[in-house]
This record gives C-alpha cells, structure tokens and sequence, in this order.
C-alpha cells in the first residue's frame, strides 16, 4: 500500500513527499505484503540540558568566552604583550582577563553541574513498560520509540506519549500540563478509537499496529499523524491530532492508568525542543554601548598612531642629544612593533569590566520586577515574570503600545446578557416563552450542543439537576473559551442545560425535565482566521443537524434563509453597547450529504502534509447554505485600572493601538470605556464600508489631508486629538495593493503619517499574522520607535514576539503568550508600573553606568597619553602596574555596580503620578551623541587638571626631608590617587538616593585603595622582581604639599561638573531636575536606613532560594 522509510513518507495517489517518520508499536513488524520493515534508529530517552562534559568543559567553555568581542580583544592585548617587548607587563591584561574568565567558568561550570544532577535524578526515574505481555520496570533513560508504557495516576509522563487506552470507559484521561504552560486546569485526552478497550497488559500487547508522523518538532499544541491498525492484515488508517498526544512533563490526573505507546523521547520531546530560547532581542543601549565603543576604539588607534608617528620625528632631529643607553629605533623593523606597544599602553581605554558589570546589572535588577509586591496578584497567585534581563532598561524606552483586548484590557469573564432569535429578545431573567417555540428551541439546543465545553469531574448529571433546582449559581462547566462556559450557563437559566458527554453522547435536560440525548459525529474546531465552529449530531429521531457559530462576519455570507435584517440590526446595536456577539446558524443533513462530509472530512484529516490547510479547505466546503437562527450577547467588562493604566501612558508620551479580533462597534466601545478614545477624540474611520463608497486610494488622501491641514493651522486653533479605526480587511489592502492600482506603491507611507498624528489607533477583525504585521510595519517606520506588544493568548504570541519588548498577561487563555513573552505580569494595570517605574529607573541606571564606565577610562588613560610627551615617546608607563590591573577590578568598579542597582533620583510614587516624567528619558535620550561626547570632554578636562596639575605644582620643587624630589612613580601614583578620588566623587555627586549601602560601598572603596597603597607600598614583596613602589605612597603621603595637591586637583576636577549642574537646574531645568530640588529625594529620611537594610536581606534571601530555579531554567 506504501513505501515508507524512517525520515520520508510516499504514499500513492494521496500527496508528495513528507517529511514524517514511521513508529512500529510495540516494535512488532508489519504483517508480510502490507509494507517493508524499515529498521528504526531513534534517540533514547536520555535528557541532557548539560552544556559540558568532563573532557570538554575547559575548551569549550573558552572558546564560547572568547567568541565575545570583548575577550578576544583583550585576548589579543594580552598575546602581544607576550610577544613583544611592551612597555606594561602582561600581568596588567592577563590578570583582569584571567579574573572575568576565571569567575565566568566557574560559574557556568557549577550551573552545568546542577544540571548533569537534574539530568541524573530524571534519567533514572523508574518507568513500566508492557513487554511480552508483562509490565517491567526501566529506567527513563532506556525508554525507545515503539515502546508501549504503564502510567498510573498522579505520574508524570516519561516521554511524548500517543494513548492507546485508559481506565475510563470513553477512553479519555484527564491530564494537567502546569509544568509546560503553566496551565493548572485538568485537559481531556483521548484515546484511539480502534483501541481504547484494549485495558490489560496482554490485549495491548497483542495490537499491532504503526504510526506516521511528523518529524519533532517544538509547538506544544500542534502534532498531525495517523496510525494503522492491522485487523486480519487489513489496514484500518485513523488520524491523529493534538489531542491524542500525551507531553513529556504533564501529570496523569483523576485517570487510574493509561497506556500509551512513546511517540517521540530524549531531545525530540517537545518540552526538551523547548529548552531552546527565542530569538535574542537587543536592546537600543546594548546598541549605544557598540557604537561607543567603536569610537573608542578609534581613538586608541589614533592615539597608537600619533605617538608612533612623534616618537620618530622626535628621534629624528639630529639637534637632539641621545643618552647613551637608549638606542635609536630602526623605522623598518621596529614602527610596527611600537604601533603595538602604544596599542597595548593605552588599552585601557576600553573597559574590560563593563561587560561584567552591566551583565550582573541586568541579572541582579531583574529580581526587583520579581519580588514587587504591588505587581503581586492575589486572586491569581501570581507575581511578575522575567524571562530574559537583557531588555530591562528598554521598558524605559516604550514609544508604541500594541495591546490585545479581550483578556488583556478585559477580564475574559463572560457573562450571558441576552439572545435574539428570529428578531425576538430573550434577556437572562426572560420567564415566559413564545407559543412558536420551533426555531426557539432549535436555537437553545444548537447553544448547548455547539461546544467543547466538559463538565467538572466531581459534578454528577443528578448533582447538576439538583444545583438547577436549587437555584445555585456555582458553574458546573470547563472550557479553555470562557465565551463558551458563559453561553452554557446561559442556556442553562434560560431552561436547557447541558449535562455531559458520554459514550459520544451529549446530554441534555430540556425545560420539561427530560434528557434528551444527541450523537456527535463530528466537531469542526474553531480557529482564528475561519471565526467559527460546528458541529454535526444526530438526534434520537434520526434526523442530522450541523450545528455553527461564530463572529456575524463570518456567519452572515453563508446564511441562505432566515430573518437576517432583525439579527443584524441587534447585533450592531449589542456591539455599540460594547457586548461580545455571535451569531447562530444550523444546517439539516441528508444521509448522502453526510456521507459526502464524512469523506471530506477522513480525507482531510489522514493527510500528513498541509493538513491544516485541507481541513480548512473541507470546513469551507460543509459550512454553507446555513439557516440563521439568531444571535448572543455576552458581556466582558473592563479590567480593573485599565483606563488609568492606558492614560497614564498617553501621558507618558506612548502611543497606545488595541489589535482585536472583534467587531468594530464593540471595540470602539471597549475603547471610549478605556479612555484610549476620548469624547473630543476625532474619529477617522478607514474601513471596509467606508472603501466600498470610496475608493482605497480616495479615504488614504482623504484622512491624509484632514491631519496634515490640522497640523499646518496648530497655531490658529486648539489641538484636536485623532483616534484611528482600522479593519483587517483594508489592512490587507493597504499592506498589499493591488497591481492595478498605480498609486499603490506609497500607501503605506499615506497610511504611517495619518497614524503618526493619531494618539490612538484601534485595528479590529484582525487575524493573528496581521497583528505582527503592524507590529512590524511600525517598527520599520523611519523613525525606528521602541514597540511594546502585550497580549494573554495564543493569537498574540506573533506580535509579542515580533516586538521590541513582549509581554503576557497571566490569563484565562492559556499561557502560551507567557511562555514566548520577555516579561509576564498577571494584570493590565500592572504594565503601568513596570514601564514608568521599573523601565525608568533601569534605563536612568544602565545609562549612568555606560557613560561613567567611559568616562573614568577616559580619565584613566589620558594622563598617560600626555605623559608620553614627556618621556620621549618612549612609552614608559605612568602607573605601576598594580594599579593598571586593578583600577577597573577593584577600586571603581563596585560603586558603579551598586549605583546601577539602586539610584532612585526621583520617588516611585512621583513617576506613577506624574507620567510625564517618562518624556524626559525617551528617544534614547542619556545615550545620545551630545551626551557621550560631554562626558569624553569632562574625562579629557579631568584627565589633564590631575596630570598638568600635578605636573606644575611639583615642577622644580622638593617636598621631603631628606631634599629629594618626587621621582616618576611618585608622580604617577599622585596622579592616580587624584584619579580615584575625582572618579569616586563624581558618582557621589550624582548619587540621590543615599542609603548606608552607598555610604559602606563608596568610602569603603577609597579605604581600600588607600590600605591597598600602603600594604603595596610598604612591604617588600620577595615575589618581584624590583621593587619600585616601595614606600612611594608613605612617602607621597608625609608631603604637607602632596596633601594640599590632592585636594586642590579634586577641588578642580569636579568644579566645572557642580557649576554646570547649578547653572542648568537654575536656567533650564528639565522636569525631573524641579522635582529633584523640590522634594529633596535624596534625603536619607525619606526612604530610611532600616527599610533599606531589610530590603537588602529580603533581596539576598530570595536570590539563594531561587538561584537553583534559575540555574536549571
């Protein structure tokens, strides 16, 4: 019947290649003559989340330390100071690189430790496998494909799993999958129908069958296969979808046992293809950060060069007397070897610690997201979520907001309103019926059949006819689709209860107190971009009825009969009331049209390739000439502080768009209810109805003209805000024209100015790819904003991933917007804080940190390049080597670090009530090019008051007493001493939030630099070879000059910084500096010494709890 191999599938006359592979159940060959045994080579089911073994850690640990930019470069510095003869010993580069890949290899070295003991411990679970009829016991990491396996209750499922049978007469199970996608709630599993009475270890035994299916791959909710059940070596093909797939992870739940055969095992299961991560993101500083260090690594070229270039003009004046011990450089043989020993002496330009420090930044600072109490949800049980730290500081940079609506800025808590059949209005409470209940009833029944809603499995069909009449109104359903569950219990006040499913049954309690029972035949599912379901059942009578529901867009066209207008005209005035609608409709069958249906459907479903698009196809074909039975209304209220969030961004100077899949009226509602659309909001509407009166290209001109003539007359009249409704359908027009159109080539750039002007856009109908084109398509825009994309279910995941920051709600939806989310909250209103709190001081703090990393290099560095102006080029070192290798280690790195974590120049309360302070910091604003550039010349101006400073005030002079002058180490140790002084300073200066951390941390530094200079200074070291620096620093120290030196130059070096600050906050002060100065925040008093001590334990506390969560994710 088939040629079949492990990795290809070839089946005649049904599709081309596929890329599936072939599972033997129980490892039993096919019955001879039905298809060739293909020897199967599967992994085991051995997990490994370890990166490293034994053998290969210290290479491979290297070279990934080493692909860094950074570390090779240093790599590189290091190499040449071993090769040449460089002024600085190569201790100065190889120990600050030897100390970041030092601590880094180690701790990647212990995470992977933790995990080969997380690998081990589920390796070796114990499992049962039904072999020869018999249960065996194996470990997990022996399982294979074609394996049949025992799960009992409460196990967890040692592979990808299809099920076979169950303990349940139906042959369904009930698994939870909170370990997957976080999804508490029991799912229903089914198993396959040729086998679920096979119920003993012998019967299972003896199936003989294969399965085909698609390669692994990572999508938890999508698997497309079939299997073949040998019957007196007949093939009996049955599909096989999601719904028979049992995931590695999930929990066996108020299921005895089930068997089930291993499908996929190892690191083909879906939770271990998952361990993958997304895409990485780059946030606009990382970006910053490059380009700055791009200068500077032009300028230490330049500065290499230039010295180069000097010291053999200077060598080349033959005026200039030469001391005997100093030979004359040969230009040939030796320019290029001093190119690199400048390169080497000035290296430390770039920062070799910066990458450490805004990495345990980052890291570190995104616990506080995590342990915020008031982003804590207690009706959920859940706090906010950080699954990536690389992006904190761009929620600090958010210019377009793109939300979904239902779930996000709505509860996703239905509840029933109303129902109109045939023209006639039925409400929740309505008690007495029409004498014509045909079509009434119809439509009753069609709500409670038209479903795939289950009943709690503790309820029992007479616990829910006694809670009916005893009027409880606890709910008694379950359904991912709370649409569903409210329209049931709808149905159910209105005097049809749905009871249950059994046996392919569904049950229901009429308003005479009698069950009537339909057969399902078949459930055509609903999907986002068909908008509907059905189902086809067969009542007691015989008669067969298809049964559909869905949005009015996509009911409406295929309705042949029925009081359409009546329907229509309250559904649009429901969805201006801002109520959810569906819209009804049946279909009687014949026994031959059904029997066509069946065969659409088989055909489709059996297909291994484009099974989705044939479904789909077949779905079309069976969902018309329908008969309009009426219409629902259900109500979605708003979240709470949904309007207050969404307000506060605008303040804050973000766009806000809503992209839904909802009818316009009911989301233009939603919109004036969430104040994204004020009342003096002017709407300008670019839909369907509006481009069939005019053409496209006449409502882009037209709307185009309308907000350029507002923005040319803004000076003669008041300020009109413009709010944008858009539908799916123009959408598509405007994102690809038609060729026939001649002007379609700028519709998008017409489209993107009338949005640019708009303080709000709503885009309704849309289908899940549209909401990640827009997404992108403003992205690309020429100014390049910062896009921010939060959504709570599936249909957002495209746009949440296809922005720049991606968040998910905690919803009802399922968590599949969590799980491919940066960060994830529980509520709305909590987005309020995490972007104008949270997203505002990482971004104040990582900006702070880049810049002052720049600029005390700057000041470390340059003294040096002036020096050589001094020594002949001859490239002697200024600072011992010492302190070249722990300036940036040790003695300034510590304080930039703390800073970054807990500056707070303005109170939390008053960025959540003044959003406008988020302006402040928009567009990148720190990070800019006037920016970087101050902080380069305040560096060289510091750099040059401590080295000509220092220089003219020991100039001729004896300081000791004994007569002897300062030689150069002394000069130079005076000048780093200043440098540490001045650098230390500056970054108290800019401090505002002083706590007994900043106090203990910044004077605690200096103390160490000082002990550290006399120990150094004051011992002799037996392991040096010289011993320059012994009692230079006393001696420095014991100067009544030196001391008054010191001062002055810090004095100096921080004077034009103070009286530039004080000039600015007085002339031209920017928001944030009037708050500063009027509230005083950075008063010890106002945030208390204590508070911050508990926070720092709280902080320490929770770190050593979660750190082995973090380390095995």
């Amino acid at each position: 019947r088939r040629n079949c191999t492990v990795n290809t599938l070839f089946c005649v006359g049904e599709e081309n290649w596929v890329d599936s592979r072939t599972v033997y159940i129980g490892h039993k060959e096919p019955p001879a003559g039905t298809e060739a045994y293909i020897q199967q080579r599967f992994p085991d089911n051995r997990i490994v989340s370890s990166k490293y073994t034994f053998w290969n850690f210290i290479p491979k640990n290297m070279f990934e330390q080493f692909r860094r930019v950074a570390n090779f470069y240093f790599l590189i510095i290091f190499l040449v100071q071993l090769i040449i003869d460089t002024p600085t010993s190569p201790v100065t580069s190889g120990l600050p690189l030897f100390f970041v890949i030092t601590v880094t290899a180690i701790k990647q070295g212990y995470e992977d430790w933790l995990r080969h003991k997380a690998d081990n411990s589920v390796n070796q679970c114990p499992v049962h496998v039904v072999q020869h009829g018999k249960v065996v016991r194996k470990q997990s990491r022996k399982l294979r494909v074609g394996d049949v396996v025992l799960v009992k209750e409460d196990e967890t499922f040692p592979c990808d799993l299809i099920l076979l049978s169950s303990s349940r007469d139906d042959g369904t199970c009930f698994v939870t999958t909170a370990s997957l996608d976080g999804e508490s709630s029991h799912k229903t599993y089914y198993a396959v129908q040729d086998t679920k009475a096979y119920n003993t270890e012998k019967e299972v035994d003896s199936i003989h069958a294969t399965i085909e299916c698609e390669q692994p791959q990572p999508d938890l909710y999508k698997f497309v296969g079939r299997i073949s059940i040998y019957m007196d070596n007949e093939p009996v093909a049955r599909p096989l979808g999601s719904e028979n797939l049992l995931l590695r992870g999930a929990t066996l739940k108020n299921t005895e046992y089930i068997y089930a055969v291993a499908i996929y095992t190892g690191m083909e299961t879906k939770m271990a293809l998952n361990y993958q991560s997304k895409s990485q993101k780059r946030s606009a500083v990382e970006k910053s950060m490059n380009a700055y260090l791009v200068v500077y690594l032009c300028i230490l070229i330049g500065k290499a060069f230039i010295n180069t270039v000097l010291k053999y003009v200077w060598q080349a004046d033959p005026n200039r007397d030469e001391p005997w011990y100093n030979e004359r450089t040969e230009t040939e043989r030796q320019a290029f070897t001093d190119f690199l020993a400048f390169m080497v002496l000035f290296n430390y330009i770039i920062p070799v610690s910066m990458y450490v420090t805004v990495e345990m930044q980052k890291f570190l600072g995104s616990y506080f997201i995590m342990w915020d109490d008031e982003m804590f949800d207690e009706e959920l049980g859940e706090r906010a979520v950080v699954n990536t730290s690389d992006l904190n500081e761009e929620l600090g940079q958010v210019e377009y907001v793109f939300t979904d609506k239902t779930g996000t800025l709505t509860e996703n808590n239905m509840e029933f309103i109303e129902c109109c059949v045939d023209g006639h209005v039925y409400c929740r409470v309505t008690q007495c019926w029409l004498s014509t209940q045909e079509h009434e009833e119809l439509f009753f029944r069609a709500l409670c059949l038209c479903h795939t809603v289950q009943v709690k499995e503790e309820e029992t069909v007479d616990g829910i006819k006694h809670g009916i009449h005893q009027g409880k109104s606890t709910s008694f359903y379950i359904s991912s689709s709370p649409d569903e569950v409210a329209l049931v219990e709808g149905m159910k006040r209105l005097g049809f209860t749905y009871l249950r499913l059994k046996d392919s049954h569904m049950e229901i309690l009429n308003r005479e107190d009698e069950i009537e029972r339909f057969e399902l035949l078949e459930v055509l599912t609903f999907d986002s971009v068909r908008r509907r379901m059905s189902v086809i059942v067969r009542a007691n009578t015989g008669e067969l009825y298809l049964f559909c529901k869905g949005a009015d867009s996509s009911i409406f066209p295929r309705v042949i009969s029925g009081k359409v207008e009546q329907v229509r005209a309250r559904v649009e005035h429901n969805a201006v009331e801002g109520l959810r609608t569906l819209c009804v409709a049946y279909r009687p069958l014949s026994s031959e049209q059904y029997q066509q249906v069946c065969h659409l459907l088989s055909e489709a479903k059996l297909a291994l390739q484009d099974r989705d698009k044939r479904l789909a196809e077949a779905y079309d074909l069976i969902e018309t000439d329908l008969i309009l039975l009426g219409a629902t209304a259900v109500e979605d209220r708003l979240q709470e502080k949904a309007a207050d969030t969404i307000e506060s961004l605008h303040k804050a100077g973000m766009k806000v768009w809503v992209l839904t899949g909802d009818k316009m009226e009911t989301a233009a509602a939603t919109c004036y209810a969430s104040k994204l659309f004020r009342r003096n909001t002017q709407i300008l509407e670019l839909t369907t109805k509006r481009t069939e009166e005019q053409s496209l290209h006449d409502v882009l001109f037209d709307l185009s003209r309308t907000v350029l003539r507002h923005d040319k007359s803004l000076k003669k009249c008041d300020f009109t805000d413009f709010g944008l409704i858009i539908d799916g359908a123009t959408l598509s027009a405007v994102m690809r024209p038609g060729q026939e159109d001649s002007n379609s080539g700028n519709y998008k750039e017409i489209f993107l100015e009338i949005c640019r002007n708009c303080s709000a856009v709503l885009c309704c109908r849309m289908a899940p790819l549209q909401k990640a084109q827009i997404v992108k398509l403003i992205k690309a825009s020429k100014e390049h904003p910062i896009t921010l994309a939060i959504g709570d279910g599936a249909n957002d995941v495209s746009m949440i991933l296809e922005a720049h920051v991606g968040i998910g709600i905690m919803g009802k939806e399922g968590r599949q917007a969590v799980r491919n989310s940066d960060y994830a909250i529980p509520k709305f209103k909590h987005l309020k804080k995490m972007l104008l709190v949270h997203g505002h001081y990482y971004y104040i703090r990582i900006s702070e940190l880049v810049q002052y990393f720049f600029y005390k290099n700057v000041c470390f560095i340059f003294p040096q390049f002036l020096y050589q102006f001094f020594c002949g080029f001859s490239q002697q070192p200024l600072y011992d080597t010492a302190y070249l290798t722990l300036y940036n280690i040790s003695f300034t790195s510590l304080p930039i670090l703390l800073y970054s974590l807990i500056e707070q120049h303005i109170n939390m309360d008053i960025l959540k009530k003044d959003p406008s302070l988020y302006r402040d910091i928009a567009k990148n604003s720190l990070l800019r090019w006037p920016i970087f550039i101050y902080w380069t010349i305040l560096g060289v101006y510091d750099a040059i008051v401590m080295f000509f400073g220092a220089y003219f005030l020991f100039d001729n002079t004896t300081f000791t007493s004994n007569g002897q002058m300062f030689g150069n180490w002394t000069f130079g140790t005076l000048v780093f001493t200043v440098l540490v002084f001045t650098v230390t300073f500056k970054l108290a200066l800019d401090t505002h939030y002083w706590t007994w951390i900043n106090h203990f941390v910044i004077w605690g530094s200096l103390i160490f630099f000082v002990v550290f200079s006399l120990l150094w200074g004051g011992i002799i070291w037996p392991f040096l070879n010289y011993q320059r620096m012994y009692y230079v620093f006393m001696q420095m120290l014991s100067s009544g000059p030196a001391w008054l030196s010191i001062i002055l130059l810090i004095t100096a070096g921080l004077l034009p910084d103070v009286v530039k600050k004080v000039i600015w906050r007085a002339l031209w002060p920017t928001t944030t500096e009037r708050i500063q100065v009027g509230t005083h925040t950075h008063i010890i008093e106002d945030y208390g010494s204590a508070k911050t001590t508990a926070a720092v334990f709280v902080f320490w506390k929770n770190y050593c709890k979660t750190k082995d969560r973090w380390v095995l994710l």
